[in-house]
């Protein structure tokens, strides 16, 4: 079948989704709150597109179908899951402890990803700080390490690395990034515990004697969710690791999902009411990525079939351009299918110089093509990390940034965070840029 050339006005609904996403959380928040608006948004998108697909080739809407629904299970069984775990405590809140809850999430990010990890450390933190008054940069830095760039070893840890897994990038393929995740977090935790060691010197006598006075130790409720954690990641790397001769792959991929979805509803069954209510607990931020998801698989479709086709025109070269452009776009639009559409500009370019050697539908041509893997490290590092730098670059930053509001932390506006994110971030990843990547 020749390939399927897409004209440039396809896209348009693929950008606006995304420019919606992007604008109308400041633009119109009370109304964009609603998932039933957010359904409508991208119900009207979806629909030309849908209709363009059915005229074309309809295998396109099966195949994208069925990563959603991969998408949505993994996604799905983290945020229940991890939110029938309640971490109750009150430690001292020194820069060490807090220091420490940020290490071990930028670890755990990677294993229950950046929303588990964010929705199961948040709560703690702030309660452990909740005596002292400059609590602000411990938020910052929390979203810049758990909610992202911890989530960097993974498929499991950030959705564009487990989009990359379902496009055939191997299970075990991210533990190359080891030196980009160490580099940047132990940066982030030195700057933290340099910071914190400097504002807990402006607190209050009072405040420092009641964060002595009001101990509670940790206590972990909902311990068998933690089992359960497990067996998602162990599902997730299931027939990654294990080949069966006869196996058909597209069994293997509904296999993995409904057990994914029989161990969220052993979570559901076995978790009291109790310990989510302590969690605050809704399916509200769930509903809220199923929908947009939803319009984002489908617009998308055309949009990555014409960067298949054209991608080789952009100018885009090098590590370094794919991971200043991947990471620039994912600060402000959702970083999952940016990471898609950059794949595609990448595979583009391999293949304008060997035509047919990187199928996008299966990235690891991508690696093995010559160029190809450093190409696709700089994407996945772009994307993952630089959604730190807003607060709609990447889902948990804004959910972390309500529970600190509604905790009593008064959170920067969106171009306040961006002025830590700019002088604190936008360095590191420059450094990055000329020691890590050589081109």
């Amino acid at each position: 079948m020749p390939p399927i050339d897409v004209a440039p006005a396809w896209i348009a609904p693929f950008a606006i989704l995304l420019l919606c996403i992007a604008v109308l959380p400041l633009a119109a928040g009370h109304w964009w709150e609603h998932n039933k608006n957010k359904g409508i948004i991208a119900a009207v998108l979806s629909a030309p597109v849908l209709w363009w697909v059915f005229r074309t080739d309809g295998h396109l809407l099966q195949h994208a179908g069925m990563e959603y629904i991969a998408f949505i299970a993994l996604l799905g069984s983290l945020f229940v899951i991890s939110g029938g775990i309640f971490v109750d405590g009150d430690l001292r809140a020194t820069p060490k402890v807090n220091a420490a809850f940020l290490a071990i999430g930028a670890v755990i990010a990677s294993f229950i990803g950046t929303t588990g990890a964010s929705m199961l450390l948040i709560r703690p933190l702030l309660r452990t700080n909740s005596q002292r008054k400059h609590v602000v940069h411990t938020v910052v830095f929390f979203i810049f390490i758990v909610s992202n760039c911890g989530g960097l070893l993974t498929p499991l840890g950030d959705p564009p690395l487990f989009l990359g897994y379902l496009r055939g990038v191997p299970f075990d393929w991210t533990l190359h990034l080891v030196p980009e995740w160490a580099g940047v977090n132990i940066a982030l935790l030195l700057i933290y515990f340099v910071w914190d060691s400097l504002a807990v010197k402006k607190e209050t006598r009072e405040a420092l004697r009641l964060d002595l006075t009001e101990f509670r130790p940790i206590r972990v409720e909902g311990g068998a969710n933690l089992v359960l954690l497990l067996g998602v990641v162990a599902t997730v790397a299931f027939g990654t690791t294990v080949t069966f001769k006869d196996a058909n792959p597209h069994m293997l991929d509904w296999a993995r999902i409904v057990i994914m979805a029989v161990l969220t509803v052993a979570s559901l069954a076995i978790t009291s009411k109790d310990v989510r209510t302590k969690n605050s607990f809704s399916w509200g931020p769930i509903v809220e990525v199923a929908v947009l998801f939803a319009g984002i698989f489908v617009t998308m479709i055309p949009a990555l079939k014409y960067l298949e086709l054209h991608g080789k025109d952009l100018p885009i070269d090098g590590q370094r351009g794919f991971f200043w452009v991947t990471g620039a776009l994912s600060s402000f639009l959702d970083n999952a299918p940016t990471y898609l559409t950059f794949c595609s500009v990448a595979a583009a370019k391999i293949n304008a110089v060997t035509p047919g050697l990187v199928n996008t539908d299966n990235l690891e041509t991508l690696i093995k093509a010559p160029g190809g893997e450093d190409l696709l490290i700089a994407i996945s590092v772009g994307a993952v990390f630089m959604g730190a730098n807003t607060y709609i670059g990447n889902g948990p930053n804004f959910m972390v940034k309500a529970i600190a509001d509604s905790s009593g932390v008064k959170m920067p506006s969106f171009f306040g965070y961006m002025l830590y994110s700019v002088a604190i971030l936008i360095p590191l990843f420059v450094g990055i840029t000329f020691i890590i990547f050589h081109s």
